[in-house]
């Protein structure tokens, strides 16, 4: 599900951080601040379900698209709460 689909694309970073973390869903994102929030959230060992980042620059679209097909296979969502993925992975 998308932002846009979600009717949460104008929401700031910790909003929708706290919207993954309730539908128990992972957020991918590319958005530094983002990272940076659910950095914040790891210091101070606050929950959420976790976070998949790619930066903008790092790959091409079918690299992530693939890359997010992989961790959608082969990750059970307990194995990132908390936790930031940074994806390309290879």
């Amino acid at each position: 599900m998308t932002s846009q689909e979600d009717g949460t694309d104008r929401w700031h970073d910790e909003r929708l951080l706290k919207r993954a973390t309730n539908l128990g869903r992972l957020l991918f994102s590319q958005d530094d601040d983002l990272r940076a929030v659910a950095a914040a959230y790891q210091q101070e060992s606050r929950a959420f379900s976790g976070v998949v980042y790619a930066h903008q620059l790092s790959a091409g679209i079918g690299t992530l698209v693939k890359d997010l097909e992989l961790v959608a296979t082969c990750c059970i969502l307990e194995e990132l709460v908390g936790r930031v993925m940074y994806i390309p992975l290879g």
